[in-house]
């Protein structure tokens, strides 16, 4: 998959390296080229000069054929024009925007475009959200025994019931998002292409969970 990445901070370009080692192919964006030496000299990705949301710097780094986007220069602004220009002028189908300000932060969540905060395993958080893993953990509670995961139904799922999928992971559902809208789900509500659910599990049943929505009810013996 090509992804392009805009901000060749200490973030973005160990993102662009990470990518780069699991074989993606990877354009980086920053419009100061002094920045590109943070990816090293075996770096073999595109280094474009210029602005995130620019549309000739966006064709250039190859945004036309990109799966993945990722916004984490150093302002929140760009971060989030670049990400919706990525998402809404290009249909780029995984974006995600690096935020500073946490109330920016859940405006851009419910107009569907993750963000990640400036915490320690941002470079991690951001991984997940560009390669689609369908279930990716959110918060943990203080104890550490229970956590919030959010969970992408899959198309395996989509026209089943929500008690069908939480019957055969053990989790709970918190809350549902539709349409960039969240909402309390019940048990007959029908699962939607595009849903997105936030459902309470505990690490024993993590596993569960990513094999279930990963293989549909059939494959799960439901």
């Amino acid at each position: 998959m090509h992804v392009v990445v805009m901000g060749c901070g200490r973030v973005g370009s160990a993102i662009a390296r990470r990518l780069e080692q699991i074989g993606h192919s990877v354009a980086v964006i920053d419009q100061d080229p002094e920045a590109f030496r943070r990816l090293g000299p075996d770096f073999a990705g595109r280094q474009i000069k210029g602005l995130g949301f620019d549309r000739q710097t966006l064709l250039d780094a190859g945004i036309d054929s990109a799966g993945a986007f990722a916004a984490v220069s150093s302002g929140d602004n760009s971060n989030i024009i670049s990400a919706r220009v990525a998402r809404e002028t290009f249909g780029v189908q995984h974006v995600v925007a690096r935020i500073y300000d946490s109330k920016r932060a859940e405006v851009y969540e419910r107009m569907g475009i993750p963000s990640v905060a400036t915490v320690p395993w941002t470079v991690n958080r951001l991984l997940r959200e560009l390669l689609s893993v369908k279930v990716s953990e959110l918060w943990r509670e203080p104890t550490g025994k229970v956590l919030l995961v959010r969970v992408t139904v899959t198309d395996a799922w989509v026209g089943r019931k929500l008690a069908a999928l939480e019957a055969a992971t053990g989790a709970r559902a918190a809350w549902l998002t539709r349409f960039g809208e969240a909402q309390l789900p019940t048990p007959t509500t029908v699962l939607q292409d595009g849903d997105q659910l936030v459902v309470a599990v505990t690490d024993e049943l993590t596993a569960r969970v990513h094999e279930v929505v990963e293989r549909g009810p059939q494959e799960a013996g439901h």
